[in-house]
């Protein structure tokens, strides 16, 4: 069977399923109004720089300063939002089709203009970092500016790793060519993969949709097809790793960054003694939870060991179906009505306003993200559903990213972003209320064993196995520093972490060695993967106090997401009494996938 053919077939088993409508940005490629604002926001980035070049640090000491810069910050967010809106755009469109040359054409020439063109804004944030700090303190201080602050004081410790103006232009202007460059490689080359699963040339998605298949046999032709299509690209992903690390190392080295991910952790907002905490905890935590859970799984199987291609397959003997998108739908909003209606609202709007694109595709971007685009506009959804339990369960994850972001809009385009540390926290919890929901509402016993098997599986799947991700970037990134690393080295490292964290339960044969090759956040966003952890742990934490104790919950946890980038993420947690910088905080999160393991090791053996 071709693709299109499966595609077809497979539509009409999942219904119809939505397509998004990006007209809310812009009515077409060529449209007037997308010609319009792209000259009118070259224009008024160099009226920007013209009006304010070199004039901030007198600005800031006049009697007018407050007013002054605050209308100065005010124009300078309504550029922003004007160029994220084109941005997310061109992103979305590109998206959508990463093979189709049209959209890459567009994609790459919107690129390069928004490039050029904001590079005539680079000198604000770094003449406002160059006020004395008494000084701006004192402006910030005063009405209106004060909105500001947390903007301003978010800025200022970016003031140690800036660079002269000129050089900070130069590696703007350079990104185009440089890493945008390579992640758009990086991009086409995945979504143009063919794998041959027993004749049926497949695009990666529906490939490792295979994985979760019942048949053993499909999951393992679906992983050595797999292996064998990624094995012959190896070295083209081996060269994009090495540019890519090289390229972040110096820009480290020039910035004075000390440690490899410090740069992740700056922008997250988040000390790098948390991250270690978090990480060591999670890794000494991997034998009672992905040892202990695999070990568990097998023996389901009737095995000692597991293939790495039965990792995530369905328990046997349990019935499985795809599950129709209306379905999905109304098992998502209800979850999240029963926690709250306005919750549920929102997530309705995504549905009902076209916010959503659903289909897999031929060229499509794999996986899933919720794209926030800007405050003037709303987000966007991009899923590849495929009928899996899974899938509902990323349905509700994007949704809760997607609630966030709406949420956070009102802050305006420079402080509705949310740091990562935080940016997990309503979609880990729009997955947690989602899975109570149905695990409530399953009776049958050998259902309910399944519903808790996957869900450790997925939680698993976000802590243990991203934390071994960020332990294999870490490898990688500091062994970059000593020359070229060989496509067998890098192959070496991800085996290293992997069989540390899978553990003996798990069977890691010849192929897998180069599955790291199609993991996304290694080429786009080094380091990010821990956010996945310290979102899963959060929300266990934050489930548990909800749990404990609802009454005003609701309230504080819908000030938390309307809070976007506006408060640090300690800020945030206190109303709910959780402190992320004990170290024992993560143990809550980290008991919680273990009281699930051992439920499941105490139910009776099901035939």
């Amino acid at each position: 069977m071709h693709q299109a053919s499966a595609t077809v077939s497979q539509q009409v088993e999942l219904g119809s399923l939505p397509e998004w409508n990006l007209a809310d940005l812009y009515p077409g490629l060529d449209s007037e109004a997308l010609k319009a604002d792209l000259a009118r926001a070259e224009a008024e980035c160099k009226a920007f720089a013209d009006t304010y070049r070199g004039t901030l640090d007198a600005m800031a000491r006049s009697d007018a300063g407050a007013d002054a810069m605050f209308a100065a910050l005010k124009r300078y967010e309504a550029v922003e939002d004007l160029l994220g809106r084109l941005m997310s755009y061109a992103g979305l469109v590109y998206a959508g089709d990463t093979t189709d040359p049209v959209r890459a054409k567009f994609y790459g020439d919107v690129q390069e203009r928004l490039t050029a063109a904001s590079s005539e804004l680079l000198f604000f944030g770094l003449e406002m970092n160059r006020i004395d700090d008494a000084v701006l303190d004192a402006t910030v201080a005063r009405e209106p500016l004060h909105y500001y602050r947390p903007w301003i004081e978010d800025l200022r410790k970016d003031k140690p790793y800036q660079l002269d103006d000129k050089i900070e232009q130069l590696f703007h202007e350079k990104s185009v060519t440089g890493r945008g460059a390579w992640n758009r490689l990086f991009d086409e080359t995945i979504a143009s993969l063919k794998f041959d699963v027993r004749g049926e040339e497949l695009a990666i998605e529906p490939t490792l949709n295979k994985l979760q298949d019942t048949d053993e046999t499909v999951r393992k032709d679906a992983s050595n097809a797999l292996a064998k299509t990624l094995k012959a690209n190896l070295r083209g992903f081996t060269l994009i790793t090495n540019t890519l690390a090289k390229d972040k190392e110096i820009s480290d080295r020039w910035r004075g960054f000390e440690d490899v991910a410090d740069s992740r952790h700056l922008a997250n907002r988040v000390e790098r003694e948390v991250v270690e905490a978090l990480v060591t905890a999670v890794q000494e935590a991997y034998p009672r939870l992905s040892h202990r859970y695999y070990k568990l799984k097998a023996r389901w199987f009737g095995k000692d060991q597991l293939d790495h291609w039965d990792r995530n397959a369905p328990l046997p003997k349990v019935d499985q179906r795809s599950i129709p998108w209306d379905e999905a739908k109304q098992t998502v909003l209800l979850a999240y009505a029963a926690f709250s209606p306005r919750l549920a609202d929102i997530a309705q709007r995504f549905f009902d306003e076209r916010w959503i694109d659903a289909p897999t595709r031929p060229g499509k971007s794999p996986g899933a993200f919720a794209h926030p685009t800007v405050p003037s506009a709303h987000p966007y959804v991009l899923l590849n559903y495929q009928g899996k339990p899974r899938d509902v369960m990323t349905l509700a994850h994007e949704l809760g990213h997607g609630v966030h972001q709406v949420l956070a809009a009102p802050n305006g385009a420079l402080m509705a972003p949310t740091p990562l540390t935080l940016a997990e926290t309503a979609s880990v919890f729009g997955e947690m209320l989602t899975f109570r929901r149905l695990l409530d509402q399953t009776t049958d016993p050998i259902q309910r064993k399944a519903m808790l098997a996957a869900k450790v599986e997925d939680m698993i799947n976000t802590v243990v196995r991203q934390i071994a991700f960020y332990a294999f970037e870490r490898k990688v990134h500091l062994e970059r520093r000593n020359g070229e690393l060989t496509a067998d080295k890098l192959c070496e490292l991800w085996m290293s972490v992997q069989d540390e964290s899978l553990g003996p339960a798990i069977r890691l044969g010849p192929g897998y060695e180069s599955f790291w090759t199609y993991i996304p956040h290694f080429v786009h966003s080094p380091f990010y993967v821990y956010a996945y952890a310290f979102g899963d742990c959060l929300v266990n934490s934050l489930y548990g106090v909800y749990e404990r104790s609802n009454e005003g919950f609701v309230d504080k946890y819908f000030a938390l997401l309307s809070a976007g980038g506006t408060k640090h993420y300690s800020e945030l947690l206190a109303p709910f009494g959780l402190d992320a910088s004990d170290p024992k905080f993560w143990q809550i999160g980290l008991s919680m996938i273990e009281g699930l393991i051992i439920e499941l090791e105490s139910m009776e053996q099901t035939s």
